[in-house]
């Protein structure tokens, strides 16, 4: 079988229309290199994929899991359920699966009378995703790194998080949104993207006040009092200086906790041990070996190029105890620290409390990659085709999970990222939402003109989002943003999965902007995101300005922006809103169907600097800008009574 038509048989789109209209052909060779990259798998016989049952829409009520022709009868099937298994044949293909199992994903096993065997996973979903217990409600969006106190280290941290809670309760807000606080790299901490985490497992420990781990001992790094200073008036996040004084700080506090820590905190660190298992202590392995090996762990010495727990077991028993022990001990006070933020907005009575962004991929040399080398694929690259913004088409450098690693795992992988983003959240974003059902790959080597769309088991990813959810009781907002599928938000809406709307993109052709009733009620509804200008940023072309200056297409003339500016009085006016202040679009937001709304608080405070310009590496300071102010000075500067008044009909429904 050549490689288009063994592509074809496994759905893979090598020819496709870019966003601007013409058609594109992927090379043999680099066609070639994605299947080299692809876990092998056999050709199915039996049935075509995952099988899903849901309460109320029969036995997978989508694409997959169909008994395929050509096989034997009699057919047997068996679902084990870990404990105990259930059982079936069929003489004619016609199977009622089983809809009493408890929500959960199992492993199907069939074989037919010519010997043919094979598993797929078997999903018992629940109907829908969690939906909310809440109307509608608003957040305060933050970029968490760039909070500044009176008493951080130079970066926000978890109790600038807690006092980000208190000041959004304050304005009325039901809950902070934040930039995705996966783990990056302690070792480059320039490299700050936290949409190109190390694992989407763990936490980003700089985001851990040292200062309020109890057995810390004040002063017990000198640095920390002349620095601090320093760090804390700069406009930009100064990373290697905050690491270079947050990580000594940690292992200061670990050393006084091995010595003097209280029975409850013991306790309290070996239960979390416990909880976060071979995942937490295969991450320490993998931390202490990269520090030491200094290598890509694909070049490591053999033993240690899969996360073998018999390896890991000699490297825990070794002279690095101690260092995979301090490494969990770091992410110990990560999660307590953000833990206790959820609790207190659990106190405040806060509907959402936390909403948390999750990256669509990985580093490929971090530790999820390494732990899950069948379902991530580590040679290819996540991305988009050309389009208008993009007309040489994007490869954005993260590893991106596949349908065969993921089916062989029984999802595990894709299950075991959202348990981690849902443990303190009460909402999550999941990045680029269109991964469930199909990602554009790009092989490495190769330009993002060469990307196929590879599919994922759409039916199957659904199910398994929706069985976390209401599992952690969190509602899942999909970033379904740009070129979306045919039929895509038909079957993320009925799962559950709420939308992601933007009112800058939400126009007609003639770009004129939506009016209210247009945004739809299970969506989360924002001017602007963390790509785009902010509200003060867009009046005063100020993103225009700076893109020119970059040497960039900004996409926009100015003509453009005044158009638009006009076409958003003219909206405002028709829903009776006479102003187009930002207090004007939080009304105009505030009153549409949609059940949550954000703000950005660089918004709030009328910054024209946006976090991040798409595009750029070092020409902008990505992911690095502060706020001017600091947090207790924030509410003062920030006209609360009219964000209250804009918000009151959205405040009086909830």
């Amino acid at each position: 079988m050549n490689l288009f038509a063994r592509a074809k048989d496994l759905g893979i789109q090598t020819e496709f229309i870019d966003g601007h209209g013409n058609p594109h052909v992927t090379a043999a060779d680099a066609l070639k290199a994605i299947f080299d990259a692809l876990p092998p798998q056999a050709a199915r016989r039996l049935i075509d994929g995952p099988v899903v049952v849901r309460p109320g829409h029969g036995a997978n009520h989508g694409a997959h899991g169909k008994l395929l022709p050509g096989m034997r009868f009699p057919v047997r099937w068996e679902i084990d359920g870990g404990t105990s298994a259930v059982a079936g044949e069929t003489a004619d293909g016609a199977i009622e699966w089983p809809g009493h199992l408890p929500p959960g994903v199992y492993r199907l096993r069939l074989s037919d009378a010519a010997g043919t065997v094979e598993e797929v996973p078997f999903v018992s979903a629940p109907a829908q995703a969690f939906g909310g217990d809440f109307d509608r409600g608003w957040l305060l969006a933050v970029q968490l790194y760039g909070v500044r106190s009176t008493r951080n280290w130079g970066m926000g941290d978890f109790t600038d998080l807690a006092e980000l809670i208190e000041l959004a309760h304050h304005f009325g807000a039901d809950g902070v949104g934040l930039n995705p606080l996966h783990a990056l790299f302690d070792d480059k901490p320039a490299d700050c993207s936290p949409y190109s985490p190390n694992s989407r497992l763990f936490l980003n420990a700089l985001y851990v006040d040292v200062d309020a781990i109890p057995e810390y001992p004040e002063d017990a790094v000198s640095a920390v009092a002349n620095t601090t200073p320093r760090l804390r008036q700069s406009e930009t996040v100064d990373y290697v200086a905050v690491a270079a004084l947050k990580w000594p700080a940690l292992r200061a506090a670990f050393k006084a906790f091995k010595t003097g820590a209280t029975p409850e905190r013991r306790d309290d660190f070996k239960k979390f041990r416990t909880d976060r298992g071979t995942l937490l202590s295969h991450f320490a392995c993998f931390e202490v070996l990269r520090h030491k090996l200094k290598k890509p762990w694909w070049e490591w010495p053999q033993e240690w190029r899969v996360p073998d727990e018999a390896a890991c077991a000699r490297l825990r028993a070794g002279p690095d105890s101690g260092e995979i022990e301090f490494i969990e001990f770091v992410q110990w006070n990560a999660d307590r620290q953000l833990a206790a933020c959820k609790a207190r907005a659990d106190q405040l009575g806060m509907k959402v409390g936390l909403y948390l962004d999750v990256a669509v991929g990985v580093q490929s040399n971090g530790f999820d990659a390494w732990k899950e080398q069948g379902a991530i694929s580590r040679l290819l690259g996540v991305g988009a085709p050309p389009d208008p913004l993009a007309p040489a088409g994007q490869d954005w450098g993260l590893a991106g999970y596949n349908a065969i690693g993921l089916e062989q795992r029984s999802f595990e992988p894709f299950r075991q990222m959202l348990q981690a983003a849902m443990r303190h959240a009460g909402a999550i974003r999941l990045d680029h939402v269109m991964g469930l059902m199909r990602l554009y790959l790009v092989p490495r080597g190769f330009g993002p003109r060469d990307g196929v769309y590879v599919p994922m088991p759409f039916e199957a990813m659904l199910a398994v989002t929706a069985l976390e959810s209401v599992a952690s009781r969190c509602v899942v907002i999909g970033e379904d943003l740009g070129t979306v599928p045919e039929g895509f938000r038909d079957r993320t809406r009925d799962w559950g999965i709420w939308s992601y709307l933007v009112m800058m993109f939400e126009r007609d052709e003639h770009g004129a902007f939506r009016g209210i009733d247009h945004y739809q009620p299970n969506a989360l509804v924002t001017f602007n995101t963390h790509d785009l200008a902010t509200y003060a940023g867009w009046r005063h072309f100020a993103d225009l300005k700076l893109k020119r200056s970059l040497g960039f297409d900004p996409g926009e003339t100015d003509d453009d922006r005044w158009r638009a500016l006009t076409m958003l009085d003219r909206v405002l006016g028709q829903h009776g809103i006479h102003d187009n202040s930002l207090n004007a679009v939080a009304e105009f937001l505030a009153r549409t169907r949609s059940r949550l709304m954000a703000i950005a608080l660089e918004d709030l405070l009328g910054l024209q600097e946006q976090p991040n310009i798409p595009g750029t590496i070092d020409q902008h300071p990505n992911w690095r800008r502060r706020l001017p102010l600091c947090i207790d000075e924030i509410a003062a500067s920030v006209d609360v009574a009219g964000l209250k008044a804009s918000m009151r009909e959205r405040m009086r429904n909830s």
